[in-house]
Order: C-alpha cells, then sequence, then structure tokens
C-alpha cells in the first residue's frame, strides 16, 4: 500500500517541499510506501489556448531529480492528455487505488484534479467515501502570502531572482551546454560562457545583468551573466545568456554548464562603445566583489 501526492510540482518549491515533507510522515506512520504521482507536460500546455508562452521553473528530469532527492520511496511521472484530464476526482482516486494501491492522500491547500478541478476538500471528502485518508496541507508563507509556482514566475519575469530563490527555498538555477559565440568579451577582457538551455520552455528571468554562481568542470565560481540582446555589438533580437565567470580562463566550448541566479545588478542597455561597455564591466565585477 501507498501514501501518494500527486500533482506537477514545478520547481520543487518550499510549499511543495511541506507537502512532501507530510507525505514522509504520513507514509511512515502507516508503514506503507511514500509515492509521488506527477506528470509532463504542465496541464495548462494540454488544456488551454494560448499556452505556447508557459515556461517551467524546472526541466522534466531536474524536477523528478530533485523529487527523488527528498527521500520519497517513488516518483512517478505519468503522461498529460487530455483523456487523462477526462477524468473525474472520483475516476482519478479511482485510478490511483488500482494502478498504484493508495490508501491515504497528501494534499497541497491549493491541489485540484479531476475535469471538474475539484479543491482539496472535495478531494478530501471524495477520498474518505471511498476508506482512504486525506491530509491537506496548508500553505507555506512568504511576506504573508502563500509560496506558489505562479509567484515565483512573476517574481523572475520582474527580474527579482532574491525573491525567488527565497521561495524556492534554493538559487533558481539554468542548465545547459555552452556554444560558441562572436567572442568579442574576450577583446575586451571580458570572455563569456554563452548557454544553450537544454530545456527550451524553462523561463527566462527578465533581461538584465545578474549576479551568479556558476557550476563547470566540477566546481562553483562566481559569475556575472547578461540576459538580453547585447545592443551594443547586435542589431538582432535574439535573446541570449552569457556569463563571465570570474577568475577563470579555460577553454569549456561543448561543456556543460549551470548557473545560480542570486540578484540583479542592472538593466541591460547600450553603450556608445565597447570601451564604455568595458568601463560599465568592470564597475560590475567591483559591486560583484563587495
Amino acid at each position: 500500500m501507498a501514501v501518494i501526492a500527486t500533482g506537477f510540482f514545478d520547481g520543487v518549491h518550499t510549499g511543495h517541499r511541506l507537502v512532501i515533507d507530510n507525505l514522509l510522515s504520513e507514509a511512515r506512520a502507516r508503514g506503507e510506501q511514500s509515492v509521488i504521482v506527477s506528470f509532463w507536460p504542465h496541464p495548462r500546455a494540454v488544456l488551454q489556448s494560448g499556452a505556447d508562452s508557459l515556461r517551467y521553473l524546472s526541466s522534466r528530469d531536474g524536477r523528478l531529480d530533485m523529487l527523488r532527492s527528498l527521500g520519497v520511496d517513488e516518483v512517478l511521472s505519468l503522461r498529460f492528455t487530455r483523456e487523462f484530464a477526462a477524468m473525474d476526482c472520483r475516476e482519478y482516486l479511482q485510478m490511483l487505488c488500482r494502478d498504484y494501491q493508495c490508501s491515504a492522500l497528501v494534499l497541497g491547500y491549493d491541489t485540484r484534479f479531476g475535469r471538474e478541478q475539484a479543491g482539496p476538500d472535495a478531494i478530501a471528502a471524495q477520498a474518505r467515501s471511498m476508506g482512504l485518508g486525506a491530509v491537506i496541507t496548508p500553505p507555506v508563507l512568504y511576506g504573508g502570502t502563500p509560496v506558489s509556482s505562479s509567484r515565483i514566475r512573476a517574481a523572475l519575469s520582474e527580474g527579482d531572482t532574491a525573491l525567488a530563490d527565497k521561495l524556492l527555498g534554493r538559487p533558481y538555477r539554468l542548465e545547459g551546454v555552452v556554444v560558441s559565440g562572436n567572442r568579442l568579451g574576450r577583446t575586451i577582457g571580458f570572455p563569456t560562457a554563452n548557454m544553450k538551455l537544454y530545456e527550451p520552455l524553462m523561463l527566462i528571468p527578465k533581461p538584465g545583468v545578474y549576479s551568479t554562481r556558476v557550476h563547470v568542470l566540477g566546481k562553483e565560481f562566481s559569475g556575472m551573466t547578461n540576459i538580453g540582446t547585447r545592443p551594443t555589438v547586435s542589431n538582432r533580437d535574439t535573446l541570449t545568456i552569457e556569463t563571465h565567470i570570474l577568475d577563470f580562463d579555460e577553454m569549456i566550448y561543448g561543456l556543460d554548464i549551470s548557473i545560480d541566479f542570486q540578484e540583479r545588478i542592472r538593466e541591460e542597455r547600450k553603450f556608445a562603445s565597447l570601451e564604455a561597455l568595458k568601463v560599465q564591466l568592470q564597475q560590475d565585477v567591483r559591486v560583484l566583489k563587495k
């Protein structure tokens, strides 16, 4: 038998972690397995028109890895389809019982599922009518407001990575591979690692310059990451993610890289010359090292 928590868990933020803590506690108390039943892609991507703009806080594999790292016995990822979404609350609970031997559910305060989008109280009532246990987890509050994936997306979209990190309980991370750029940064003493994201639908923070921690070659470094269109050196609107790694001068093209965001230093802007850009970057580094 298994105690189950079900949901998308995008970003595996502090609110999700409280649900999972309760899942582990309930499973231990019952002497049963702890199981997370998640899915991919996000329901909005399947059900809502105009959902092409949906961006994720974690890749599919990254999210599953984070969930597994929390000590859960099993983490499952089901394919979310319109047929999947057509189940009502009772049918979904019956599926959990039939396929995963569910004996009890641990719900978040804002959990919703079934085609009627039943909330936690309705889900718990339905579960108990079927002889299942049900535990509803209260919200985790920050600044008097519940932590949620949508709140984190809003913070990142405004460039407030410091707030996003607090809500997540960890730094917001982008992962990718280092690709070749135009190497202009090297000519002014600021070589950059240009990142191509492994998950192209990851949410990219608001354009600007950020202090970051960079993970490459199995080590961690301080970094300064620019998100934007590089208006000083390019007339194209292509968004790039490029990071100057402090005290680092190795060739890393084609290697894995991840960047953890700390704070936004300033907005991206166009400079009159490369020399003016160099002066600004020198000032930015001084801010980083304070």
